[in-house]
């Protein structure tokens, strides 16, 4: 768009650094607390471990998740859409504020759980998912990263929602999520109605009911022989669902 200059300008072409537009574009990232890493002991007696993703290793994981698309049942082809959109956002500084968990158990990346910070406030919850059967990774996933947003970054408000009936019955269901007015309040999931999860509520009830569904509390004693060992992320060649 143009318009015609009302005063006459000494120079009428300025060269802008595209480093420029970038700064408005992606804008400053808040001053968020870094997940430090915890184990849990999983009921199966596996040990899982949880760091936060290297921005490396987002690639490796696109390709895995592209992979969910083909997938026509119980959402898995629209949460692997979306999940997609997610990581690449959070690769290409699109996100605003976003944090991403990854679950390994020697190696072998099995857990995923996303979310980004609207403001101090309010923590939005993206996708969790377990890549493997068993010990109820899911749960612990959930748990880690909504521990973070309460316990670490000081959030106040968890909002959620859900794309298949699974995840509904689970967590919003299971938790007694109440919701607000829709669609007054839509979250950015296709708009879709947002469960919430107060600070008190979670201090009262939710925190420990979460802990409960995972089956063990987060170690964040973690000695280097875990970490090391869980430090190269392998994806697996198997999707299983």
């Amino acid at each position: 768009m143009k318009f015609d200059l009302p005063e006459k300008a000494s120079q009428e072409t300025i060269e802008i650094d595209a480093r420029e537009i970038e700064a408005l574009l992606q804008g400053p990232a808040m001053d968020l607390p870094k997940w430090p890493g915890a184990q849990v002991k999983l009921k199966d007696g596996r040990l899982l471990y949880i760091r936060e993703a290297r921005r490396d290793e987002a690639p490796k994981m696109m390709e895995y998740v592209k992979r969910l698309m083909d997938v026509d049942h119980d959402f898995y082809d629209i949460v692997g859409a979306r999940v997609y959109s997610e990581i690449l956002g959070w690769y290409r500084h699109r996100l605003k504020d976003p944090y991403t968990l990854v679950g390994l158990i020697d190696g072998v990346w099995v857990g995923f759980a996303n979310g980004r910070v609207m403001n101090e406030d309010i923590n939005i919850s993206l996708h969790t998912m377990a890549l493997a059967r068993g010990g109820r990774i899911g749960a612990v996933m959930y748990y880690a990263k909504a521990y973070y947003a309460f316990e670490m970054i000081k959030n106040t408000e968890w909002w959620a929602t859900y794309e298949s009936y699974n995840g509904w019955s689970r967590w919003g269901l299971g938790m007694a999520q109440p919701s607000y007015p829709w669609p007054d309040v839509q979250h950015e999931l296709g708009g879709a109605r947002v469960y919430y999860v107060t600070k008190k509520y979670w201090d009262q009830l939710i925190k420990n009911y979460v802990r409960e569904s995972a089956g063990g509390d987060l170690d964040f004693n973690v000695p280097d022989s875990v970490r090391k060992a869980n430090e190269t992320m392998i994806v697996p060649e198997e999707i299983l669902v």
